[in-house]
């Protein structure tokens, strides 16, 4: 009896152990094909690369440019003595508005004085010499020849004088500009010599704006236009300003100097403030023009390279680009309207890629 229900134990065993044998095969064999299927989801995905895509279309557009600079006074002069000697007296102060031969300084040159002293006794006998000598010629009493040596003495005398008087000139510091008193460096009573400076005097009654212009901005300018500056001291405040300068060179950094007038007239703006000048831009007679994304190209603009979209796969595009404005740029010419274009995910692609399209 015993044997008989261990049999059936057994044979009961087995047949459970067949069971779930079968279902762990079945299990087994539908993961593997749900893994292969995915697989082959995944390897059709990876041959397409995900890129994003817009249209090239006409559009009426405006450009602002910005360019960073200091302002530079209209002109500048540094005084520094010509003679030396003590100073006898400064007549002006720091902060002082100046007009053009207003006295700054005088100067005492013992050395200038006596030449001076010398220089005119000098010539006042050769201007005797020369009355008496004409008279006795008159007479017959000296010859031509003497006279005309008489004469060459007076006006080799006279031209002495002038120079030492030009000379004396130097002592008396006089300002050659209508200006602002910007430094002093002497005092009355301070011993000076050659080549001491003296003033520093500024005229900001106009102002220079410096600013550095890049080529795409530079042939649109001309000398005469009308351009908007701010000032970073005044951020509320917009100011007229004129190109008047447009270097005809790149500088080393392949931008191009620019200098924009201010009138300043009021004293606002400080030489050596930071300035700001914006460039407006739009395309002719406000014509609708192509444009792409700035972002499309692959590298720089300069190089003229996009990729466009043909039966699923990316097509490396040479076009021409026109002006920039902003984040848009002008395609003269290489496409039509309408042509989709990528404009991101250009890292990973290569001439005739094949791309799917995100959103």
């Amino acid at each position: 009896m015993n044997n008989k229900k261990s049999k059936k134990g057994t044979v009961i065993g087995v047949i459970i152990t067949i069971f779930a044998l079968a279902i762990i095969a079945f299990v087994l064999q539908n993961n593997k094909k749900k893994n292969q299927e995915k697989i082959a989801l995944v390897s059709n995905t990876n041959s397409e690369i995900a890129v994003k895509t817009d249209k090239a279309k006409y559009e009426t557009l405006e450009s602002i440019n910005t360019f960073n600079g200091t302002f530079e006074a209209y002109k500048h002069v540094d005084y520094s003595s010509d003679v030396s000697g003590r100073v006898l007296s400064v007549k002006v102060h720091e902060g002082e508005n100046v007009v053009v031969g207003q006295e700054l300084a005088v100067i005492k040159s013992d050395a200038v004085s006596v030449d001076l002293e010398n220089a005119q006794a000098v010539y006042i006998n050769a201007l005797k010499d020369k009355e008496r000598f004409e008279n006795a010629y008159q007479s017959g009493g000296v010859t031509q020849q003497q006279l005309d040596q008489v004469n060459l003495a007076l006006k080799n005398a006279e031209s002495r004088l002038e120079q030492v008087k030009l000379r004396y000139s130097d002592t008396k510091i006089k300002s050659t500009i209508n200006g602002y008193v910007n430094e002093r460096y002497v005092e009355e009573g301070s011993f000076v010599n050659m080549g001491s400076r003296l003033f520093e005097i500024v005229d900001i009654s106009k102002l220079k704006l410096k600013i550095s212009v890049n080529e795409m901005l530079i042939t649109q300018l001309k000398i005469g236009d009308q351009v908007e500056v701010k000032v970073s001291a005044f951020p509320s405040k917009s100011f007229n300003g004129i190109v008047n300068f447009i270097a005809a060179k790149a500088d080393q950094t392949m931008n191009f100097p620019v200098e924009i007038g201010i009138d300043n007239k009021d004293k606002t703006i400080k030489a050596g403030m930071y300035g700001t000048a914006i460039f407006k831009s739009s395309n002719t007679e406000n014509n609708p023009i192509l444009t792409i994304p700035r972002n499309a190209f692959v590298g720089s603009v300069n190089a003229g390279e996009v990729y466009t979209i043909k039966e699923g796969k990316a097509i490396l595009t040479k076009v021409v680009p026109g002006r920039i404005f902003g984040d848009k740029v002008e395609i003269i010419s290489g496409l039509s309207e309408g042509t989709e274009i990528i404009t991101s995910g250009q890292i990973n692609l290569y001439n005739k890629a094949p791309v799917s399209i995100v959103q």
